[in-house]
């Protein structure tokens, strides 16, 4: 997930990216995020991919089933269930924090802000632990489930983005077409480094994330879609469309605010998907038939 200060006057125009980079290596053709005339200055400023790279890939477009109120001044970069608890973390400096949520009506129950020079990013929560990531700070904060206390914070090299866990481990985006894999008992070592591709192209902007029924899920930045990745190989067996959950007209509305889609949320306890963005106005739940696991030819939708 993930805008940021665009030097002084655009900060109110342009808020781009709550994941943003400097130069990407990775950058593949399609549009930049940064107007032309500005320098490159993080990982978001990367070229947004071109995918699906491949046909063959699975797509699906899923079917909402309820729609949800979420609060429109929210830069979400995380969403998570945690104990039948939605936690999203929010982004944006002095706006940056963790906060529960009432799924039914939008409400904020309780929430800890980061100080103001702080830019939150994904987070996950396991063990009775809420663990968030700042973008640039290389600074990650363990916060209790329960009160929201910090009681603890960890250190990572490059950009925060993305944050998931499969109940053991932590998964880390940044940006980039590679996911690490940290053990948070092991001094928040790397236990491993898996590497994104589609039809044997690397895919970056990997932003939030989520562990779904043994698959990484990641929304793609600024594509709209989110990719269904198998951690063992890295491979992206499938993807779910989501560009049309708001209107035309919402669409148009929130793109200037970099108002696109992040956040991702599985409730194993009921089965549920939920999915929103930045500033987006509901918390979709979707249909459960996007659980099930892709088969080539059941999408063979064109690339575009």
């Amino acid at each position: 997930m993930s805008v940021r200060r665009l030097f002084g006057a655009l900060v109110a125009v342009c808020a781009l990216s709550a994941s943003c980079g400097s130069g990407n290596a990775e950058a593949s053709s399609g549009a930049s995020i940064l107007p032309s005339f500005l320098p490159q200055r993080d990982n978001a400023d990367a070229s947004t991919p071109r995918v699906p790279f491949s046909p063959a890939t699975p797509r699906m477009v899923p079917r909402v089933v309820a729609r949800l109120p979420h609060d429109t001044m929210a830069f979400t970069q995380g969403l998570t269930v945690y104990r039948g608890r939605l936690l999203e973390s929010t982004g944006l400096e002095g706006r940056s924090g963790v906060r529960e949520v009432d799924l039914t009506t939008g409400r904020v129950l309780r929430r800890a802000d980061l100080p103001s020079t702080e830019f939150g990013e994904g987070i996950a929560a396991m063990g009775g632990r809420i663990y968030q990531l700042t973008w640039k700070s290389h600074r990650g904060l363990v916060l209790d489930a329960r009160t929201f206390a910090q009681v603890d914070s960890f250190h990572y090299d490059g950009e925060g983005w993305g944050l998931t866990t499969d109940g053991a481990l932590l998964y880390l985006s940044d940006g980039t077409s590679r996911i690490r894999v940290i053990d948070p008992n092991r001094s928040y070592g790397v236990v491993r480094t898996i590497r994104v591709t589609e039809a044997g192209e690397p895919v970056h902007m990997l932003n939030e994330l989520e562990w779904v029924r043994g698959e990484l899920w990641a929304n793609v930045y600024w594509t709209g879609l989110i990719a269904r990745i198998d951690p063992a190989s890295g491979r992206i067996v499938g993807w779910i469309d989501v560009r049309r959950l708001l209107t035309e007209r919402e669409n148009k509305q929130l793109e200037p605010r970099g108002g696109v889609a992040n956040g991702i949320a599985y409730d194993s306890a009921s089965a549920r998907v939920l999915v929103t963005g930045k500033y987006w106005p509901f918390v979709f739940q979707l249909d459960s038939a996007v659980l099930r696991r892709p088969r080539a030819r059941e999408s063979a939708a064109p690339r575009e």
